[in-house]
């Protein structure tokens, strides 16, 4: 399997789907299907990258937390909101990291990684590329990738464990 670095532009054009790949999703958890959760660590600057995400992570049977969709959040932020966040990271089954430029210099993304790796082991670090660069920081390096991949002619996400360039499909039932 080869790895491709996810293509912000890919997100970008699946975020235009964002609504239709949602209600997809009900119709799945209305019908009993297997989901996992997953606490989506990310800038806010990114809103368009995770409206992508989400989509694509919907249809491979996960429902991602994203803060700024949740409503009971305080505005502006404060220390509810970092007990709040908290709460989510240990509820949900997986913690992601969207590394683009802007989570890395975010406030909150480095805090919320390091309150993860303290509380659960299931951290996967989602990297992204443009058309300039590819985004992480060293202590990304210590946790698995979330990234496309691409094997006898089929495309998707796919999850490559740290030092290992093959890797396996990403699905609800393989985590």
């Amino acid at each position: 399997m080869k790895i491709v670095p996810i293509s912000q532009r890919s997100l970008l054009e699946k975020a235009a789907r964002f609504q239709e790949t949602i209600l997809k999703g009900k119709q799945i958890l209305e019908t009993g299907g297997l989901r996992k959760s997953a606490f989506l660590c990310h800038s806010h600057k990114d809103d368009e990258l995770v409206k992508g995400l989400l989509a694509e992570f919907q249809e491979s049977g996960f429902d991602l937390y994203v803060d700024w969709k949740d409503h009971t959040m305080p505005d502006p932020p404060n220390v509810e909101t970092a007990q709040k966040i908290q709460s989510k990271i240990k509820g949900c089954d997986l913690f992601l990291f969207l590394a683009t430029a802007n989570s890395k210099a975010s406030r909150w993304c480095p805090w919320e990684i390091g309150y993860a790796d303290a509380s659960t082991r299931r951290i996967y670090i989602i990297p992204t590329a443009d058309s300039q660069d590819s985004y992480g920081n060293e202590y990304l390096e210590l946790y698995p990738k979330i990234d496309e991949g691409v094997y006898e002619g089929r495309k998707g996400l796919a999850i490559f464990e740290v030092g290992k360039s093959s890797g396996r499909w990403l699905s609800a039932s393989n985590l």
